[in-house]
C-alpha cells in the first residue's frame, strides 16, 4: 500500500512516498532557503509562489525515485495545519486534485504532531506514550503523546518559538539566514559561559518557555542595554560567546522542562523533532538528562528533522482507522489539535 504525501507548510516544497510497513521510498525535500536569505527570513508570499513553482516537478521526482507511478498509489497524504495558510493552500489543493483523479483516499495530517512522528520512523517500532517536545521555526511545545493519534499539550512558549529566537540573534549577530545552523557554527569557537543570559521559568513548575527576553538580552550585549540598532558585531572570539551563552540558555530553558515532564508523567521515553533537534548541543544535553532520569531519547536524523513529506506517515495510522478527509479540506494556519484545556480533539 503505497502513500505520496505532500508538505508545504512553510518554505520547504517536498513529497514523499512510504507504505505501510513505514519503509520510504522517496523524500524529496526543495529547499527555498536562497530565496529568503536576502530578507533574513520567510516572506510568506513568496513562500507559496515558490511552492507553486516546485510543486510538481518535486512530485514527479519523487515518483521516479520511488520507480512507481501515479496508478500504484492507495492514498493522497497532506499536511495541512499549521502554517503559512498560502504555502499550506498550495499543497492542500494539490493533494485534493490528486486524490479526486486516482479516486483514492486524502488523509489530513498535523505538521506539529508529525514531527514527533520522526521519531517513531527513526525508531522503527511504536514509541508511544512518549513526552514529545517539538522545537522549530515556528512551534516550541511540550505534549504527553498517549498514542501516535492522541496527544495532550502541556505547555509551550508565550512567545517567539526556540527557532524563531535563532533566526533573530543570527540578525542581531550578523550570522545570516537560516539561523539555527549559523549560531550553532558560531558557538562551536565561543564560551557558554560568558554571558549569563536569561532563562525564563528555568525553575519554575509551569510548562511553558519564552525566548523574547533572551532575544533582548542578546540584543543589548551587541548594543548596550537600552540600544536597539548598532553596527553588528565583528567576527571574533565575543561574537562567538554571544552565539555559545545565547545557545546554552535555550538549551537549557528546553531541558529543564523535558527533565520536569518526564519526572512528573512517569513516562520515561522522550521523542524531539522540529528543525531545532539538529542541534548538536540541544542532544548532547538531552542525552545527558535523559540518562541521569533513566530515560529512552529518541531524536530523528538530521533528514528527519527539518520540515520533510516523509513524516507525514502518521497518516498510516489514521488510514489503518479509516480517518479519511473529505474534498473540502481546508488548510489552517493555526495549530488545531487542541483546544483551551490542552485535551486533544477527537
Amino acid at each position: 500500500m503505497l502513500f505520496l504525501a505532500i508538505e508545504t507548510s512553510c518554505d520547504e516544497t517536498s513529497v514523499a512516498i512510504f507504505d505501510d510497513q513505514f519503509r520510504i521510498h522517496a523524500n524529496v525535500v526543495a529547499s527555498q532557503t536562497e530565496l529568503h536569505s536576502q530578507f533574513r527570513g520567510v516572506v510568506p508570499e513568496v513562500a507559496a509562489r515558490a511552492h507553486l513553482q516546485r510543486l510538481l516537478p518535486t512530485i514527479d521526482e519523487a515518483l521516479q525515485r520511488a520507480n512507481v507511478r501515479l496508478n500504484d498509489l492507495g492514498a493522497i497524504a497532506v499536511l495541512n495545519t499549521p502554517g503559512l495558510v498560502g504555502a499550506l493552500l498550495v499543497g492542500v489543493s494539490a493533494a485534493k486534485m490528486l486524490a479526486f483523479a486516482l479516486d483514492v483516499p486524502l488523509i489530513a495530517a498535523n505538521h506539529v504532531e508529525a514531527h514527533i512522528y520522526a521519531c517513531r520512523l527513526a525508531a522503527e517500532r511504536d514509541i508511544f506514550p512518549c513526552i514529545g517536545l517539538v522545537v522549530s521555526g515556528g512551534h516550541s511545545h511540550l505534549f504527553e503523546c498517549v498514542t501516535a493519534l492522541q496527544f495532550r499539550l502541556l505547555g509551550g512558549t508565550i512567545d517567539d518559538a526556540a527557532g524563531e529566537a535563532f533566526d533573530k540573534v543570527a540578525a542581531i549577530l550578523g550570522l545570516g539566514f537560516p539561523g539555527g545552523p549559523a549560531v550553532e557554527r558560531e558557538a562551536m569557537g565561543g564560551d557558554p559561559k560568558a554571558y549569563d543570559f536569561p532563562r525564563s521559568f528555568l525553575h519554575s513548575d509551569r510548562f511553558e518557555f519564552s525566548f523574547s527576553g533572551l532575544k533582548t538580552a542578546v540584543l543589548y550585549a551587541v548594543h548596550g542595554a537600552g540600544v536597539s540598532r548598532g553596527p553588528l558585531p565583528e567576527p571574533g572570539p565575543k561574537r562567538q560567546n554571544l552565539a555559545a551563552s545565547f545557545q546554552e540558555a535555550v538549551v537549557d530553558a528546553l531541558a529543564a522542562k523535558c527533565r520536569l515532564a518526564i519526572r512528573r508523567s512517569g513516562i520515561m521515553r522522550l521523542a524531539v523533532g522540529g528543525g531545532v533537534s539538529a542541534n548538536q548541543r540541544l542532544r548532547d544535553v538531552l542525552a545527558e538528562m535523559c540518562a541521569r532520569e533513566g530515560a529512552e531519547l529518541i531524536v530523528p536524523p538530521l533528514r528527519l528533522c527539518t520540515d520533510n513529506a516523509a513524516m507525514a506517515a502518521i497518516a498510516v495510522e489514521k488510514w489503518k482507522l479509516g480517518d479519511f478527509s473529505t474534498l473540502d479540506l481546508d488548510a489552517s494556519p493555526t495549530y488545531q489539535g487542541i483546544n483551551k484545556k490542552g485535551a486533544k480533539r477527537r
